[in-house]
């Protein structure tokens, strides 16, 4: 039962969500993860100001070795100049922008989210995990593996039809899984590297890298480009305006680099959104 001494302030809530880490509930987490090794169950809670972490599985070796990395021990919030965002940076302190080292983990519902509303995604999602996920090792009985890589790069898209996921994203579905281990070595690649061979394969564009990279390589940078609300907070915040363009949103992010994925972060869990005009199909704009 590893302890690990957290630099601090450290919410695990809002540090875990931004790995898309959700079953948290006060000062607890569970992690249910396909490493290498296996699959693997982790507990982690908060005692007495110290991260305790139990595994379960044959890769819980592999998983416990990655909490550190998980909960952004490395992460540096104090570099982060908030300048606009102070109100939003004050609120969020116990953020720490950590990474999986679990590329499919986050590719999979990356893709998902694709050219739909976030609801759809996430109903796809919740229920290709409970058709071909796997019980997690440990304690809970509720708890599910995500597909792995293998199982989801044996199936034909017919398969996938029935859990809401049409052709188009399907075929990146089955295109990811059947690279995953190409995939899997941009953990050891540089930045730039990373990028290229994620947009590699067809399908993955700017937006879905990025938020793989961010969650899974630990990009401190990583903006998703065609976001659809994104944009719009972004200039709603910092101008006023409700209706803004990737281009006005980089463009006031850039003061931020290279921690930009910071502030991306802190307006995501802000739940704010810009006055709406008009009812308007929530998708992503880009792939």
């Amino acid at each position: 039962m590893p302890l690990f001494e957290p630099p601090e302030p450290i919410d695990l809530r809002r540090t875990l969500s931004a790995v898309g880490v959700k079953d948290v509930h006060e000062g607890s987490a569970w992690w249910a993860v396909e490493t290498a090794s296996g699959p693997a169950t982790v507990a982690i809670h908060r005692t007495n100001g110290a991260i305790e972490a139990t595994g379960w599985g044959s890769g819980s070796d592999e998983a416990l070795a990655r909490i550190p990395r998980l909960l952004g021990f490395d992460d540096e919030p104090a570099a982060f100049v908030p300048g606009a965002l102070r109100e939003f940076h004050l609120r969020g302190l116990g953020l720490r922008l950590g990474s999986t080292a679990a590329v499919f983990d986050r590719l999979l519902p990356a893709i998902l989210a694709q050219m739909v509303t976030s609801a759809e995604a996430l109903s796809s999602y919740r229920r290709l995990r409970a058709g071909f996920g796997s019980p997690a090792p440990g304690p809970r009985d509720d708890l599910l593996i995500p597909p792995s890589a293998e199982v989801i790069a044996s199936l034909q898209y017919e398969d996938l039809h029935p859990f809401g996921i049409e052709r188009k994203r399907a075929t990146i579905v089955l295109e990811a899984a059947r690279r995953a281990k190409r995939l899997d070595e941009i953990l050891t690649m540089e930045r730039s590297d990373a990028y290229a061979r994620l947009t590699a394969v067809r399908g993955i564009g700017p937006w879905t890298a990025a938020v793989v990279m961010g969650e899974a390589w630990g990009d401190r940078d990583a903006v998703p480009v065609g976001d659809y609300h994104l944009p719009s907070m972004v200039t709603w915040v910092m101008l006023g305006e409700r209706e803004g363009t990737d281009e006005e949103m980089l463009e006031l992010l850039e003061p931020y680099r290279p921690y930009r994925r910071r502030a991306v972060v802190l307006l995501k869990q802000s739940g704010l959104r810009a006055p709406r005009r008009g009812p308007k199909m929530p998708v992503r704009k880009h792939l």
